[in-house]
């Protein structure tokens, strides 16, 4: 555990410093949101010191398995920064500021287009949103969608320049995939690809389906408003993260049961080769 623990506190501190970031790039930002924001930040600190000092598994997925939570990581952290950098922009102008926002406003006007998950994101607005408002979350759309297809892609080429998930030797599929039992039942080949596919679908749903859920909630509600600095960086990052996150784990589980059947016929293929020795 004591060999664990510098790495899992320096992990802890990169939490911390991503959920507070809005927070503190967000000109105006009250000091109860502060507070709630630094709280749930210190619970995230503590959980991930927990996962990651312990020697025996917890929730965090393929933990011993690089890159794949350190590119979903950086995907997260760079989202709320990007996003809060947008937001900052309509308090503070920068050269930074502009830039984030021109590439946003180029990325969500390309892809805006009729049933497009940017053009759902839109239509969360009502009718009557100021076109600047519109503007806004646009670009923050674009930049939010934007940083989910390069994670995907660094993720792919990850997968093809590499050996994942067995960069670091041996792959243990109890450490690294703990909600996953393989003794539940059934082929855990077949139980992988089925799970991989379900997570790609879900994947793929998503920035669909999220605006939706977003405009029922606030109509069932009434308290959700994506106007709001912090709920439009937050609503946008989880809009663009999960489904990418979601395509990961679902490419990462094809990965591993991929990796299992190789397995399985080197061991039949080595099963069935003659003995080299034969007796006198």
């Amino acid at each position: 555990m004591l060999s664990r623990l510098p790495g899992a506190l320096l992990r802890a501190v990169l939490v911390i410093v991503m959920i507070v970031s809005p927070a503190l790039l967000v000109p105006g930002t009250g000091a109860e949101t502060i507070q709630i924001v630094a709280l749930f930040a210190l619970l995230a600190g503590v959980m991930v010191v927990f996962e990651y000092a312990s020697a025996y598994p917890g929730l965090v997925e393929f933990r011993d398995a690089p890159p794949f939570n350190r590119i979903r990581f950086a995907s997260l952290f760079a989202t709320l920064f990007l996003l809060s950098l947008v937001v900052r922009g309509t308090h503070a102008t920068s050269d930074l500021t502009r830039l984030v926002q021109l590439v946003g406003t180029r990325i969500g006007e390309t892809i805006d287009f009729a049933y497009s998950p940017v053009h759902l994101v839109v239509l969360m607005l009502p009718a009557e949103a100021p076109e600047q408002t519109v503007a806004l979350l646009r670009s923050a759309a674009g930049v939010a969608y934007l940083i989910s297809l390069i994670s995907l892609a660094v993720f792919l080429i990850a997968l093809r320049l590499t050996n994942w998930p067995n960069t670091r030797g041996a792959f243990n599929v109890w450490v690294n995939m703990p909600t996953f039992d393989p003794t539940a039942g059934g082929d855990v080949i077949y139980r992988l690809e089925r799970d991989a596919l379900i997570n790609i679908a879900l994947g793929f749903l998503l920035p669909f389906l999220t605006p939706a859920l977003v405009t029922a909630a606030g109509r069932l509600f009434g308290t959700i408003s994506i106007t709001d600095d912090h709920t439009m960086i937050w609503t946008l990052t989880a809009w663009a993260f999960l489904p990418a996150s979601l395509f990961m784990r679902g490419m990462a589980m094809s990965r591993v049961a991929g990796m299992i059947r190789a397995e399985r016929a080197r061991r039949e293929t080595e099963d069935e080769e003659p003995s080299a020795w034969q007796p006198a």
